[in-house]
């Protein structure tokens, strides 16, 4: 990983705790809170996973839903791993996993 990529990668983290910072809806529902009696810490950890792209390579939609929405590989493969499956999906594709499915 280059000094650059770590840098731009350190700017993503600062930007997204300025925006939790700056959020007058998550200050707002830490009043709330503040006002029945509980002092709050938060704490997130966020992931950021990187998919170096080769050359030739590309970002084309591989996947669309029965609304249209067009989904990369790489959306796909998010959404699968947090269990979500796209309608109009073969049912073959969204049951890849090898746990058993809950009936």
């Amino acid at each position: 990983m280059t000094s650059r990529l770590r840098e731009l990668i350190q700017q993503l983290g600062e930007a997204i705790h300025e925006s939790v910072i700056e959020s007058e809806q998550i200050a707002g529902v830490v009043q709330d809170i503040r006002k029945h009696g509980f002092d709050v810490l938060l704490m997130l950890e966020a992931t950021i996973g990187l998919n170096e792209v080769k050359e030739g390579e590309n970002a084309e939609a591989t996947e669309t839903a029965e609304d249209g929405t067009k989904f990369t590989k790489n959306d796909v493969n998010f959404l699968r791993s947090l269990r979500i499956s796209i309608e109009g999906e073969d049912a073959d594709l969204s049951d890849s996993t090898d746990e058993p499915q809950a009936s």
